[in-house]
C-alpha cells in the first residue's frame, strides 16, 4: 500500500509547495544556505548562528577533510555530545562525499579503537571532552572545532551513495552497522517535516537525543534544518532539559523515556518548566503510554506517536490522531510501500538501507533482491490504514499446545493501567514446565503512602484481571513487581535480554 495524502495534507497548502524531495546532502546543504540564510539555524543558548554562518562553517570543515587525503567514501567518525560542532561536522564529511559514522557518546576507549578498526575509519574527529577516549585508535584525529581559512565546495554524489552508518541492534540482538545512503537520510528528512499545521521557519527544538541515534540525528536535526527551524542544543540531554525555561521550545523529539522524564518535572515544578511553548512531541523507538498522552493533552501539548527502524531511515509510520488511536502507531509516510507477509510487515522505497557493513549474509536476511526491508516487526491494519504493533517475530514465545504468541500482544493490555510504567513478558521455567511471566515496573508516584504490600498485591490483582480476558493458553503464571527500573537500550527501549 502507498499512502501519498496522510502527511502532506497537515500542511498548508503554500508550505507544501515550497518542499521538494532532495536526494542529496550536498544539494541539502547549498538548499537550506540559499533558502533559509539568515534564519536562526543552531543555537547552544550562548551562540546564536543563522544557516548562512553554519553553512559557511561546513564548508571550512570539508576542506580541513579534504586536505586530509580522503577519497570519496572513506569513512570518518565522529566522537562528541550533541553539539553545534557535531552537527556542522556531520554535514561537512556527508556534504563531502564521504561517510560519517557518530560514535555514542558513551563508548570506552576500547570500544572507539574497535570500532575505527571495524569500520576501517580513515579519519575521527573528535570533542575536546573525549581527548582521553580516543587515545589509541588506528588512524589520523582532529579536533573537532577546527576548521581551514578557506572553505571547500559540496562533493558530487549519487542519491544511492553510502552517506551515514548507524548502530542498530533492536531490543535483542548485536548491534549491527547499518549504512544509509544520501536518498535515506533525505527521504527520511523530509518525511520529518509533515506535522499539523505551520512548520516553516517558525519551531525551536530542544535537541534531547543523541545524534548517533538515527531518530535523533534524522527527525531530531535534519528535518529541523529542512523546515528552517532553530535547533537549541548544550552539553547533554540533563542539560539542555534544564534550559527549557530559557529555550522556550515549541517542538521535542523525544523517547517515551525521556517522554515520561519530563512528565515528573511538569509535576514537580508545573507547566512552566517546559517553557511556556511547546505545541508538539514527535515520540517513537519504543511503546508510547496512553496514559502519557492523555497527561501531555492535559497540558494542551500534543504527544504524537510513530514507528520506524534504523534500515528505514527511522520514519516509516506516523500518527497524529492520537486521542482517537491511542495505541495505533499511525499511516504510512508518502512514496513508500508496505505490505504485510505472513504477519509481518515488509516496506521498500527511498529511505531503504543498503545493507549492513561487512556483514552480508545478515543483510541477506533483512533486505530481499527488489528491494524489500523485512522488520521483523508483527503489524496489523485497520479499516481505516492505521497500523499497529502485534510483536517482534525474534520475541515468540512457542505455548505447549505449539501456538506461536508475541510476549508484546500479552503486554498490551497491562500497558493501559495507569499505574503501571513498563513491564516485560516472557518464557520461564517453574518446577520443570515452561510458564508465561511478567515483570512490572510500577509508578510509585502514583501508589502514594500506600506500603509495597499492596503495591504487589495491586499488580497481582491487575494481572488476573488481564488473565481473565485471555485463553488459557496466554495467561501470565508468574509475576514479580521491580524496585529496580529494566535494563535498557540506547533509545531507552526495555531490553529483552535482562
Amino acid at each position: 500500500m502507498i499512502n501519498n495524502t496522510y502527511f502532506p495534507n497537515m500542511l498548508p497548502a503554500d508550505e507544501l509547495a515550497q518542499l521538494k524531495f532532495i536526494p542529496t546532502i550536498p544539494e541539502f546543504v547549498t538548499w537550506i544556505e540559499q533558502k533559509w540564510s539568515d534564519l536562526p539555524c543552531l543555537s547552544d543558548t550562548v551562540r546564536h548562528l543563522s544557516y548562512k554562518e553554519v553553512c559557511d562553517v561546513i564548508a571550512r570543515k570539508r576542506a580541513l577533510l579534504n586536505g586530509m587525503g580522503l577519497q570519496k567514501g572513506d569513512k570518518v567518525a565522529i566522537l562528541d555530545n550533541s553539539t553545534i560542532e557535531a552537527v556542522e561536522m556531520f554535514l561537512a564529511v556527508t556534504s563531502a562525499g564521504y561517510v560519517a559514522i557518530n560514535l555514542p557518546s558513551q563508548l570506552p576507549q576500547q570500544a572507539v579503537v574497535g570500532c575505527c578498526m571495524k569500520f576501517g575509519v580513515k579519519v575521527l574527529v573528535y570533542g575536546s571532552d573525549f581527548a582521553e577516549t580516543i587515545k589509541g585508535v588506528p588512524c589520523p584525529v582532529i579536533a573537532i572545532a577546527d576548521c581551514a581559512d578557506q572553505p571547500a565546495p559540496v562533493a558530487t554524489v549519487d542519491k544511492n551513495d553510502p552517506a551515514a552508518i548507524f548502530f542498530t541492534g533492536g531490543t535483542t540482538g548485536t548491534p549491527k552497522g547499518a549504512i544509509l545512503p544520501h536518498r535515506a537520510l533525505m527521504r527520511g528528512a523530509l518525511n520529518g517535516v509533515y506535522a499539523p499545521g505551520q512548520q516553516l521557519a517558525c519551531h525551536r527544538y530542544a535537541n534531547v537525543l543523541p545524534l548517533s541515534h538515527v531518530f535523533g540525528l534524522i527527525r531530531g536535526t535534519l528535518s529541523v534544518l529542512f523546515e528552517g527551524g532553530e535547533w537549541y542544543s548544550v552539553s547533554n540531554a540533563k542539560e539542555t532539559i534544564s534550559k527549557f525555561p530559557v529555550i522556550k521550545p515549541t517542538c521535542l523529539v523525544a523517547v517515551p523515556g525521556i517522554c515520561e522524564i519530563l512528565m515528573g518535572l511538569v509535576k514537580m515544578y508545573g507547566k512552566p518548566f517546559l517553557g511556556g511553548n511547546l505545541k508538539f512531541i514527535i515520540s517513537g523507538a519504543a511503546n508510547v503510554p496512553p496514559k502519557l498522552i492523555r497527561e501531555f493533552d492535559e497540558l494542551g501539548i500534543s504527544l504524537f506517536a510513530g514507528y520506524g527502524m534504523t534500515e528505514g531511515a527511522n520514519l516509516t509510520t506516523g500518527n497524529i490522531d492520537v486521542k482517537e488511536r491511542p495505541t495505533s502507531v499511525g499511516k504510512s509516510y508518502p512514496e513508500q510501500e508496505l505490505k504485510v507477509v505472513d504477519g509481518e510487515l515488509w516496506f521498500r522505497g527511498d529511505n531503504v538501507f543498503l545493507g549492513y557493513y561487512g556483514e552480508p549474509e545478515k543483510t541477506a536476511e533483512t533486505l530481499t533482491e527488489d528491494g524489500w526491508v523485512k522488520t521483523g516487526d508483527l503489524v496489523r491494519f485497520d479499516e481505516d490504514g492505521y497500523m499497529y504493533i502485534v510483536g517482534r517475530i525474534k520475541n515468540l514465545i512457542i505455548l505447549s499446545n505449539g501456538e506461536n504468541v508475541s510476549p508484546e500482544s500479552i503486554e498490551e493490555p497491562f500497558y493501559k493501567d495507569q499505574k503501571l510504567r513498563d513491564c516485560l513478558v516472557k518464557e520461564e521455567e517453574v518446577d520443570g514446565r515452561a510458564v508465561i511471566a511478567i515483570e512490572i515496573l510500577p509508578r510509585m508516584e502514583e501508589f502514594g503512602n500506600e506500603s509495597w504490600d499492596e503495591v504487589e498485591a495491586y499488580f497481582n490483582k491487575l494481572v488476573d484481571k488481564v488473565n481473565a480476558t485471555m485463553p488459557t493458553t496466554h495467561q501470565v503464571s508468574k509475576v514479580t513487581v521491580r524496585r529496580e527500573d529494566f535494563k535498557r537500550t540506547g533509545a531507552m527501549k526495555v531490553s529483552r535480554n535482562q
